[in-house]
């Protein structure tokens, strides 16, 4: 499978997605490459997620889902907000000194507008309250525990992703 996603035929697509247009799909004799595959780098990033998720688990008996984390910070019973706070800490402080190390790494633009960001935030904030936890609590800490309603809970994050990606790119030109 891992073969298949690397050297397997890849669907690319052509055309300027802010002028509304749907984009048109590559003729088959082009060239097909991936922009930004970083195998080494993503597999080392994994590692450490596993290992860092893994470590809270045995040495604090808690799961390392950042929603319910960061939520608890809020809501957190006496002694349970240090710990909750060093946390998000440590992931804000990472993303720092990441940027100013590798300040290309965050040259990204999204062409969405400031209206559908703030919607996908709070629907995404809604779906993770709703599913009692989001993508790395569910799909990184539960399923590796072979939590049964962690692989519901990822099944329905990834469907209704696809679908999201399906009725934007189709409906509206890729863009809202």
């Amino acid at each position: 499978m891992l073969l298949l996603l690397l050297i397997g035929p890849r669907r690319c697509f052509t055309g300027n997605v802010s002028s509304g247009l749907p984009l048109e799909p590559t003729p088959p004799h082009e060239d097909y490459t991936m922009e930004n595959f970083t195998p080494l780098t993503s597999l080392l990033g994994g590692l450490l997620i596993g290992l860092a998720s893994a470590a809270m688990l045995v040495l604090n008996g808690r799961i390392a889902g950042i929603s319910g984390i960061t939520g608890g910070v809020l809501r957190a019973g006496a002694g349970d907000t240090l710990w909750r706070v060093l946390f998000v800490a440590g992931l804000l402080t990472g993303g720092v000194v990441y940027g100013l190390l590798s300040p290309e790494s965050f040259a990204v633009t999204i062409d969405r507008s400031v209206p559908a960001l703030l919607a996908a935030g709070v629907l995404v904030g809604f779906g993770t309250q709703m599913g009692n936890g989001c993508t790395s609590g569910h799909g990184i800490c539960g399923l590796s525990r072979f939590s049964g309603r962690s692989l519901v809970a990822v099944l329905t994050f990834m469907a209704t992703a696809a679908a999201m990606v399906f009725a934007v790119t189709t409906f509206f030109g890729g863009t809202i």
